[in-house]
């Protein structure tokens, strides 16, 4: 059983290794668990998305090996604080996963916050969950984000919209996880 400290990172193989990987330590450092879910339980092939000096658009390599803690059927969004959907090529082929879309439903319902960076925003968008919200993400996003009904906020790194945190990239890390540690500091005093 979880504690409603930790927050469940929602992934696949081809997530950002990056963006998972920093997640896992940031939030251990500051006291929170967290919980990988997947649609199995094994080893995940992450990858690394670059930007390289000629390339038109950024370049994927092989990755760090991340172990998913539990598989999509074995989480209960209520044994968690928060939602966070990590990018890389994963959300792609995630946001067609009914599962995927209950999960994220059911948080959204609950009012708990939903974190997404980069392509994890792809996962909102599938949801129906960016409409007439301020969003940060990925650029080649941005057709998406407004075909969804949501605002792109191209002049931001990371955006607080409601109960929803978006960010661009993984360079986006700093603002990103300022604003979800405020977010969450905020939701830690209201629970006193």
């Amino acid at each position: 059983m979880k504690n409603n400290s930790n927050i469940l990172i929602l992934t696949g193989d081809a997530g950002e290794s990056f963006e998972i990987l920093y997640a896992k330590q940031r939030l251990a450092e500051a006291g929170i668990g967290t919980t990988i879910a997947a649609p199995s339980v094994k080893p995940l092939n992450l990858v690394m998305h670059d930007f390289e000096p000629g390339w038109d658009t950024y370049v994927e390599r092989k990755g760090y090996l991340v172990e998913s803690d539990i598989n999509f059927e074995a989480v209960n969004p209520d044994e968690y604080q928060a939602l966070l959907l990590p990018g890389g090529r994963a959300p792609e082929y995630l946001r067609n996963d009914p599962r995927v879309l209950e999960i994220v439903h059911q948080f959204h319902k609950s009012g708990k916050y939903i974190f997404a960076i980069c392509h994890g925003v792809q996962i909102l968008v599938r949801a129906g969950l960016v409409r007439h919200k301020n969003v940060a993400c990925y650029e080649h996003v941005r057709f998406e984000v407004e075909s969804g009904g949501g605002i792109y906020a191209g002049d931001q790194e990371a955006v607080v919209d409601g109960a929803m945190v978006t960010g661009k990239t993984w360079q986006s890390h700093p603002e990103f996880y300022q604003a979800i540690f405020q977010c969450l500091k905020q939701h830690q005093a209201v629970k006193l």
